[in-house]
């Protein structure tokens, strides 16, 4: 017996319900992801590097991250771009392209930067919660008040809203919260540009010089160190490479989803690119040497209040976003695999259905779900607590996700898949992109991880403040 046609309407080749995401869908996702608060840090970055190799190096970075992801995007079927076997993560494709020893070095890293990046998300929402707070009490004494605060309740504030929003179910059910995440990232990024546009007006020049901050200013290890760590927050503003294939899954077709794709990231790259150059440099224009690790809650500036603290309440709302957009492909792994382990378990595959009184909707709810998820934001809400070093975190985050999973991956997955015969030209020039960038996340982590042990010798547990 033929089955009626329009059933076939509500599912993809997969048997999966049919995806309906679209090229701008996807765009919010990428954007939520990558116009993150690195965006912040990209002044002190430049002023690291100077006015020459500061924006050589972003250029570089958003050529390689486009690159990179075209080629990844390609790598979303097996085989045939149209009808090839699906890979519904990152590493899904890891695994059905190159499998083996180099799938579990992936899932590790992997796991491993976006628990880092929520890390770094929790630490940076707290830091834009307590500038509008310290903001208003500077106003409210006329600066004499140093208005010294603790970070913790505030990641405490950020960890409960993370676990109220981690009940949602999966990625596809997060658009809406990407789109506002998207929205907010540019108005925050707006407003540091235009209050960096008038500070340079109000200097009547351009500060910061051509090799950027100088030893004297600071010492020769000094400037050694921060220029590699300025290399990974450079690396962690473009970093979403991680995520690239999750948002591809929510795609629908046709057309072929790496055409949307790739359309998605040349959209989102070049609006991300326009927006960290002038935020960088108009930062670095502003301050010079002086530019601050985080522009708007370093307090390079002070007034209007009122408008920081918009900027501010804008980041907070961007990160609650960006929190779930990195959370949830390990909220998906664990529950997959713990499904697959134990199938029979009610608490882990069946949902519960809870009644509201004077709600007319049910609320279903998994109890592995619930708890594991609950858990998670827990956990990272005490490592947040314990290590609050914004600058130094965003760094080796950068690092360790920015070779292995931007460029190594990809670059192997591509050559494999499309069989690039070894030693051919594009083959050396696929390997030498991979080489360069491993020394750049190389130098990047040594950088970050020796700001890191710095900020230890004057760090107390759970006692920070600011």
């Amino acid at each position: 017996m033929d089955v009626p046609r329009p059933a076939f309407k509500c599912f993809d080749d997969d048997g999966r319900p049919k995806r309906s995401g679209t090229v701008w869908t996807a765009s919010a996702h990428i954007l939520t992801a990558v116009i993150g608060s690195g965006v912040l840090s990209l002044a002190w970055a430049i002023g690291q590097l100077g006015w020459v190799a500061g924006p050589g190096v972003m250029f570089l970075f958003s050529f390689v991250t486009y690159y990179s992801s075209t080629l990844l995007s390609d790598c979303y079927r097996t085989g045939d771009s149209v009808s090839g076997k699906r890979n519904y993560t990152y590493m899904d494709a890891v695994q059905s392209i190159l499998g083996g020893f180099r799938f579990r070095i992936c899932g590790l890293i992997q796991f491993l930067n976006l628990f880092g990046t929520t890390i770094g998300y929790t630490i940076a929402s707290s830091i834009s919660m307590m500038a509008i707070k310290r903001s208003n009490c500077f106003h409210e004494s006329g600066g004499k008040n140093p208005c010294h605060m603790s970070s913790n309740p505030y990641m405490i504030m950020f960890g409960v809203t993370e676990v109220l929003l981690s009940t949602i179910k999966d990625f596809s059910q997060i658009w809406w919260l990407s789109t506002l995440a998207a929205i907010m990232s540019f108005t925050y990024s707006a407003i540091g540009l235009a209050l960096g546009i008038i500070q340079v007006a109000a200097n009547g020049v351009f500060k910061g010089s051509l090799t950027g901050i100088s030893i004297g200013a600071v010492t020769q290890r000094q400037k050694i160190w921060r220029t590699f760590q300025a290399l990974g927050d450079i690396a962690f503003a473009y970093s979403y490479s991680v995520v690239l294939i999750e948002i591809q899954d929510t795609v629908r077709s046709p057309p072929a989803e790496s055409k949307t794709m790739k359309n998605a990231t040349r959209i989102s790259i070049a609006v991300t690119t326009t927006f960290y150059m002038l935020c960088g440099c108009m930062g670095y224009a502003a301050f010079g040497d002086a530019a601050p690790g985080n522009l708007l809650t370093g307090f390079g500036f002070y007034n209007p209040f009122w408008l920081l603290d918009v900027a501010n309440a804008a980041i907070v709302v961007h990160l609650v976003g960006a929190y779930q957009v990195f959370a949830q492909p390990i909220f998906a792994f664990v529950e997959k695999q713990a499904a697959a382990r134990f199938p029979d378990s009610d608490l882990i595959t069946k949902e519960f259905e809870i009644k509201f009184p004077g709600v007319r909707s049910t609320y279903k709810v998994n109890v592995f779900r619930a708890v594991f998820r609950s858990c998670f934001v827990v956990l990272t809400t005490v490592i947040s607590m314990l290590m609050p070093f914004f600058n130094d975190v965003v760094g080796i985050l950068g690092a360790l996700g920015f070779w292995p999973l931007t460029v190594y991956f990809p670059v192997e997955m591509y050559i494999k898949q499309r069989k690039v015969e070894r030693w051919s030209v594009k083959w050396v020039c696929l390997k030498m992109l991979s080489c360069g960038c491993l020394v750049v996340t190389v130098v990047a982590g040594v950088g970050s991880v020796a700001g890191v042990m710095l900020d230890l010798k004057v760090y107390k547990p759970f006692k920070t403040t600011y």
